[in-house]
């Protein structure tokens, strides 16, 4: 048997009893003959509480001294799990993330993976040692611990079974599997027991919560196979490979992104650069953003829009405030109460008229649509938050019966 990577996330190592259910669970997959590799995220609230904890102290603190911070979650968790493993007889090495041979650049908070040194972690193995890593950290080339995003821990995990090259990675959380659309707000959602890169990859960028997107990416750049399981419930599960091509459904999942704003330039002159000045700025930020629309120009002006994610609208919009002074804008305008519901699906790049159905259902809903946003395998709406839920509902039941 070879080595198999699995990851545990919050809700699965929340507490005591949670954290020894997962200890035995990953005795068993030792003693099936597999060499294990575990990846843990901070234990249920925790990096939330913490985030409470710094913004208490300082309203925007320093990216190097939060990455500190936050890093002690994993820890905390890595060595309990640890000490339950190690209860159960078995022996277990806790890594945190530079001991684990996690290389990173040095973006504070939105780190990236360069380079993983598997030495430390093949060692212990070779000492049949259960080894539990740190998940969403790394050490950066000056030597400051960085961590890499909300759900970095799937990235963790992934990155460390490509280095590996284990026979698979799971991906262990609260649900059964990845589903058509948020169960939670869609009862009649179910499981999809196969999906594609390029569709879980669209997923997570539009707001499913099940994986972190640049972990998607990471596993579709390089090959790496993994399956979504529910750390409670044994069957089930959803399958993430290559699928070229899938005959069938047009649709495959519906997904709604609560946490959107949008910031709209009014009166903007429409010159040559103006775009670039402003998305360059934002990108110097590292500040990602999602949809742009841009208004037809009208005696030399235009109004642009463009969205990025809620927790970074404050530094979004006072750049974006400055830059507006300086081009002269009318005013620039933030909002809030945005959310974002996304159709995707394979089958669409063969099967025209799927925006005409998506706009349809809305249209009956009474939901009004602000901006719009389309791939060859999904199509993006933004709506009112207050209709994101009722959209997402209408949605799903127009494209999956």
């Amino acid at each position: 048997m070879g080595i198999i990577v699995q990851k545990y996330g919050g809700s699965s190592v929340a507490d005591i009893e949670k954290i020894k259910h997962v200890a035995e669970k990953v005795t068993n997959t030792q003693k099936k003959g597999n060499k294990v590799v575990v990846v843990v995220s901070a234990m249920g609230k925790t990096t939330d509480n913490l985030i409470n904890l710094a913004k208490q102290i300082h309203k925007n603190p320093p990216t190097r001294e939060m990455d500190l911070l936050l890093s002690t979650g994993e820890i905390v968790s890595v060595a309990l799990l640890c000490m339950a493993i190690e209860n159960l007889g078995f022996e277990a090495e806790g890594l945190p993330g530079f001991l684990a041979g996690i290389r990173t650049d040095n973006i504070h908070t939105k780190a990236r993976i360069r380079t993983i040194d598997t030495r430390r972690i093949l060692e212990e193995l070779k000492k049949d040692k259960i080894v539990v890593v740190a998940g969403f950290q790394g050490i950066s080339p000056e030597d400051n611990i960085t961590t890499l995003g909300r759900g970095g821990s799937d990235l963790t995990a992934i990155a460390i079974a490509g280095a590996l090259k284990a026979e698979i990675c799971e991906i262990y959380t609260d649900v059964p599997g990845v589903f058509t659309a948020d169960p939670n707000i869609v009862p009649e959602a179910r499981i999809i027991p196969v999906i594609s890169y390029k569709e879980m990859l669209e997923m997570a960028s539009a707001g499913a919560k099940v994986m972190q997107s640049r972990a998607v990416e990471f596993a579709q750049k390089y090959h790496i196979p993994f399956v979504v399981k529910s750390t409670f419930i044994e069957n089930g599960g959803t399958m993430v490979t290559e699928v070229d091509f899938k005959e069938g459904a047009v649709v495959s999942s519906v997904t709604l992104d609560e946490k959107q704003a949008k910031i709209t330039f009014f009166h903007v002159p429409d010159r040559p650069g103006v775009a670039a000045r402003i998305f360059g700025a934002l990108g110097e930020a590292n500040i990602n953003v999602d949809i742009i629309v841009q208004n037809v120009s009208t005696s030399g002006y235009t109004d642009l829009s463009f969205t990025v994610n809620i927790a970074e609208i404050e530094r979004a919009f006072e750049i974006s405030q400055n830059i507006g002074k300086e081009l002269g804008c009318k005013s620039v305008t933030s909002d809030n109460e945005i959310a974002k519901v996304t159709v995707i699906g394979l089958g669409m790049m063969n099967h025209p008229g799927v925006a005409a159905r998506m706009f349809s259902a809305l249209a009956r809903a009474g939901i009004n649509i602000e901006m719009i946003s389309t791939s060859e395998i999904k199509i993006s709406c933004i709506v009112r938050k207050k209709d994101g839920q009722k959209a997402l509902k209408t949605v799903h039941q127009e494209f999956i019966k």
